[in-house]
């Protein structure tokens, strides 16, 4: 039984350092000075003091121990945690100390570094303390509430190692309990007069959890939590998993301090969270039960019984003994880290990507420890240690060269689906184990790096994206993050097989999702759409409509999706690049239809369909204009016709075909629509009524009918008989709109108009050349007027009292309107009558009464006259003769009548009753009196000698006095022998018109002709002029000629007597 604390002490004193027994060791002197030495040349630093408290307890042996040099109780103990070897460890306190108290166990001594006055020796030689301090001063110190310690060690600072303890106290490190097994708190308080300046400092392990053996590895496992406490800071805490194991020593790494040692015990700690710093900035790294100033920058803490520089701070590299130990630390730290990995079937799979942050990814500040960051990571590549992604309970881990990584954005989307629970448990079915998704993140970028983990091959998201049916089971707005995904990583997947799943969504025409690949897409002349989203349900139904079309839409759900999603631009931007799809407007859509309809019949109609639907706030009107211009049509035989000029509406319900009858304008390029523009239809669910979709072709197509279309240069057979109101209505309407356009009307179209007899006129259907339109004052009056010619005056009752409104188009059709007008009809038909000896005494009468009623009622009888006045009707006594030419005989014609064959009406024909009609037949051009008219005689003179009187020799004269143009008529009458002599009638040129002055010469010759004066009286004179000219002798020479040669003639014939020579006369004219 161990002797009472203060017995033991005095007993060491008494024993070992002869206090009490009146000699002096004679070691003493040596003794204080080895210590001396030692305690300062072993740690040169004054912080190793509190390494060596920490360390150490203090039951009878410790007291020993610390009274002796050199003599430790914790050699050959280091199995067992304890870490003492020289023996001096304790001495280094009076670095800062001169004269340390310990209070341990009933212990209550102190130290002193000076020699003890008894036995001359210092640092090891302990006194008993007798008052102060005493325990109730610690107390009160300490606490009263609190229960003491079981050892304090009091240590009087020397004044110049204040500074230096506080701050080595204040940072002491929490870690270094972790690897003292008999230390479980170290709590360190600086206590001051004034309350608020005192502080507390404490580091505790404050529970230990999990231990657990693993025999097959002679390892053992467990975590403790470390606290630290501060006054500024508070409580910290920090989680350790400690792994123990040990190694047997090999023969090579023996040494003699260490013989007795047949394993090596290393433990590492990976510390769960931020490590207890206390402010420091480089944490140790290495441990020999206490912490080196070795900063490794690995993650973990190395802990071994390490042989280490006197100074404690750091391990001896060049020793057989720690290199063994270095080598073992890879596979301790394997183990351990495979056990932490793969701990606990209930562990979250989350937390294993964490542990990888042990690894010792970044080299070590220390090049000699990077052969151990080398072997760690030689032994985990070679480990199944990588935990893949399954999306089942059962965990997996490879080997880390048979793991990929990948896009984070692809985990995005896989996220995502697991939501919408799809089924991914066949994500690492496509060659290739896939990280897990906790670790493949940025922050393990570093790991995965140090364990060579790649990116995945392009080509296995394909794999991925169609194994396991992602694009058909995801949502729409997941799906358009899987094209976004692609889009992004086009440059990626463009060589791979991506372009052959099937990736793109579309409707077809039975409203049936299917799917495209890309390059099914971008080779096939088919397409795939999308369209604004207001008319996309819209051009999917018409798309059903034409299965010749070549675009196909996607689906509306997909199509509202992307209206709303982010990357919208992105993923039509890639769609239209690589995918060929075509962003389509509704115009746009119908530019592509119209080209593809083809020949069949119904599509065709459709699609008129499609753009009456269509035009109304959905198309922009240029669009429309140039889809109607580009669209086929059907035509009447139910041909596709796609080139045309004009379009003609329908024939069945038309205007034209009841006008026309037939179709003239065939040879003009014009397209008889087909009866199915005209019928009731329903096409993608629109329905449209019967004449709704002509009505709208008419409008925008111009399909013509008339009175719109432009007329035929061809006849029409309708025209040539009676045209019922309507139509005659209709036709004059047509003519109106086509002169309003400027349209010239075709010769043949027109002349068919104007010779037909489609009028109805009070005698019968006309022709508009034949017909006038009057007003009621002169049509009536004229028709009352005019009894032997019937005026085809239209029937304006007939035609409902319209045609008034058509007057300019009736005019320009040939449509008569005015009074002249219809005279000359009247006369036009009584010189028809005339031509066909039809105008009879009546009729001339009836003419003349016309005239004469006209007249009478104000009415200009001109046109009528005019019309008449030259026709060859009138009967006179020379034949029939035009008014003009005819003659009413008088007085004053009757000498004339006698030298001249005249036209003289014909009295006897037409009776005395004519000549009542003076005045009528005088405006139609006969002549009535003589007024002069000598050019009348001329034209008409009839020589007869018998006529020849006194009156017809002056009107003679006269005709050559007032003639215009009489040299005919001179010729002819030098020649006849119508002058009456002295000796008869005589031609002029044989006849003398005696002048006093030469009177003697014709008295020569008895037989000469001289104007009987006696018959023609002096007024012939008057005449003398028009007698010269028509070659009457009356100038001397003439007369001397005429007279020599007539007696030539008779000295030729011997006839001349004396009588007639002695009467010669002188042929000189008398001067």
């Amino acid at each position: 039984m161990s002797s009472p604390p203060r017995e033991h002490v005095e007993r060491i004193r008494r024993e070992r350092y002869y206090i009490g027994r009146g000699e002096q060791n004679p070691l003493a002197e040596d003794m204080h000075q080895a210590v001396n030495y030692l305690s300062q040349e072993l740690y040169s630093k004054d912080v190793h003091f509190l390494m060596e408290l920490v360390q150490n307890g203090f039951s009878p042996s410790n007291i020993e121990s610390i009274c002796r040099v050199g003599k430790s109780t914790k050699k050959g103990n280091r199995d067992r945690g304890y870490i003492g070897e020289k023996g001096i460890g304790f001495k280094s306190v009076f670095l800062i100390s001169s004269l340390p108290h310990i209070f341990s166990n009933g212990y209550q001594i102190r130290f002193n570094e000076k020699p003890c006055p008894e036995s001359g020796i210092g640092y090891i030689v302990p006194e008993w303390v007798e008052s102060r301090p005493s325990l109730s001063d610690i107390r009160s110190i300490y606490g009263s509430s609190k229960v003491l310690p079981t050892t304090t060690i009091i240590l009087p600072l020397k004044s110049d190692k204040v500074d230096a303890v506080k701050k080595q106290l204040s940072s002491m490190h929490p870690e270094m309990l972790l690897f003292l097994t008999k230390i479980r708190q170290l709590s360190v308080k600086e206590h001051n007069y004034n309350p608020n300046g005192s502080t507390v400092s404490e580091i505790a392990i404050s529970s230990e959890k999990n231990f657990q053996v693993r025999k097959n590895v002679k390892a053992e496992s467990y975590t403790l939590y470390l606290s630290a406490i501060e006054n500024e800071k508070g409580e910290q805490e920090c989680c350790y998993y400690m792994w123990r194991q040990r190694f047997p020593v090999k023969p090579d790494n023996r040494v003699d301090k260490r013989a007795e040692i047949d394993e090596w015990v290393i433990t590492l700690a990976f510390p769960f969270g931020q490590r207890l710093s206390r402010g420091k900035q480089h944490l140790p790294g290495v441990y020999a039960f206490l912490p080196t100033e070795m900063v490794t920058n690995f993650p973990f803490v190395i802990q071994a019984d390490f042989l280490l520089a006197s100074s404690r701070e750091a391990i001896l590299f060049d020793s057989p003994w720690n290199k063994g130990i270095l080598e073992c630390v890879p596979s301790a730290f394997l183990n351990a880290f495979v056990a932490l990995v793969k701990s606990g079937d209930d562990a979250p799979a989350m937390s294993a990507p964490s542990m990888f942050n042990f690894l010792p990814v970044d080299s070590s500040l220390i090049p000699l420890l990077e052969s151990v960051r080398s072997g760690i990571k030689e032994k985990v590549l070679a480990e199944d240690i990588v935990p893949c992604e399954s999306y089942t309970p059962q965990k997996i881990f490879c080997k880390p060269g048979l793991v990929r990584k990948l896009i984070p954005a692809f985990w995005d989307i896989l996220c995502e689906a697991q939501v919408f629970k799809i089924d991914l448990k066949n994500l690492s079915t496509h060659g290739t184990y896939i990280l897990s998704y906790n670790f493949d993140k940025i922050e393990y970028n570093g790991v995965l790096k140090f364990l060579g983990i790649e990116s995945v091959d392009p080509g296995w998201y394909a794999k991925c994206i169609e194994g396991s049916n992602l694009v058909k089971e995801v949502p729409e707005k997941l799906y358009l993050e899987i094209l976004s995904f692609v889009a992004d990583n086009w440059h990626k997947f463009s060589s791979t097989n991506m372009c052959s799943i099937p990736l793109l969504k579309y409707v077809d025409r039975s409203d049936v999702l299917l799917f495209w690949s890309l390059s099914r897409a971008s080779q096939s002349s088919d397409r795939l759409c999308i369209a604004p989203q207001e008319y996309l349900s819209w051009l999917i139904s018409w798309n059903k409509e034409f299965p010749s079309s070549s675009l196909f839409f996607l689906p509306p759900d997909t199509h509202a999706a992307l209206e709303d999603f982010s990357r919208k631009t992105t993923v039509i931007g890639w769609l239209e690049s690589n995918a060929k799809v075509q962003a389509v407007s509704v115009g746009s859509y119908g530019s592509t239809v119209v080209s593809s309809l083809g020949s069949d019949r119904r599509s065709v109609i459709a699609f008129a369909h499609f753009l009456y639907h269509s035009s109304s706030q959905i198309m922009d009107t240029y669009q429309l204009n140039d889809l109607l211009n580009d669209m086929p049509v059907v035509d009447n035989y139910g041909n596709v016709v796609t080139t045309r000029n004009n379009i003609l509406v329908p024939a069945k319900g038309s205007k034209w075909v009841g006008l026309m009858g037939t179709n003239p304008w065939r040879n003009e390029m014009y397209i008889e629509l087909s009866s199915d523009y005209k019928s009731s239809g329903c096409f993608a669910g629109n329905h449209t009524s019967q004449d709704q979709l002509l009505a709208f072709l008419k409008t925008q197509l111009r399909a013509s009918d008339v009175p719109f279309i432009k007329p035929p240069n061809a006849s029409f057979p309708t025209v040539s008989s009676p045209l019922t109101v309507y139509n005659a209505i209709l036709l004059l309407q047509w003519i109106r709109n086509l002169k309003s356009s400027g349209v010239e009307l075709p010769a043949r179209f027109f002349g068919c108009i104007q010779q037909g007899s489609w009028l109805k006129t009070s005698i019968g259907y006309k022709p508009p050349n034949e017909s006038f339109l009057s007003n009621e004052e002169w049509g009536t009056l004229l028709q009352s007027g005019s009894s032997f010619v019937d005026i085809p005056m239209i029937d304006q009752q007939f035609y409902e009292n319209k045609l008034q409104q058509y007057k300019q188009e009736l005019k320009i059709i040939g449509v008569r309107f005015e009074f002249g007008e219809a005279s000359e009809y009247i006369g036009s038909r009584l010189m028809s009558m005339s031509a066909s000896n039809m105008l009879t005494r009546e009729n001339v009468y009836s003419l003349l009464q016309l005239i004469r009623f006209m007249r009478g009622k104000h009415l200009s009888p001109s046109k009528l006259i005019n019309s008449v006045k030259d026709g060859k009707w009138m009967k006179t006594v020379l034949g029939y003769s035009s008014p003009v030419g005819c003659i009413m005989y008088d007085s004053d014609w009757a000498v004339a009548s006698c030298i001249s064959s005249q036209p003289f009406l014909d009295v006897k024909f037409y009776d005395n009753a004519i000549l009542s009609y003076k005045q009528e037949l005088e405006l139609l051009g006969v002549l009535a009196g003589f007024k002069d008219n000598y050019d009348l005689v001329i034209d008409n003179f009839k020589f007869s000698s018998a006529a020849i009187t006194f009156e017809a020799t002056i009107l003679i004269l006269k005709c050559i006095r007032y003639g215009k143009s009489c040299d005919d008529f001179l010729n002819k009458l030098r020649g006849l022998k119508w002058l009456k002599t002295n000796i008869g009638f005589c031609t002029p040129k044989e006849t003398f018109l005696v002048d006093p002055e030469w009177e003697c010469l014709t008295k020569v010759f008895s037989a000469i002709p001289i104007i009987d004066f006696g018959f023609y009286g002096s007024e012939i004179v008057s005449y003398k002029e028009e007698l010269k000219k028509t070659g009457l002798i009356t100038r001397f020479e003439e007369a001397s000629k005429a007279i020599t040669h007539i007696f030539k003639q008779m000295v030729s014939k011997c006839s001349i007597s004396s009588s007639m020579l002695s009467a010669a006369p002188n042929t000189q004219p008398n001067s």
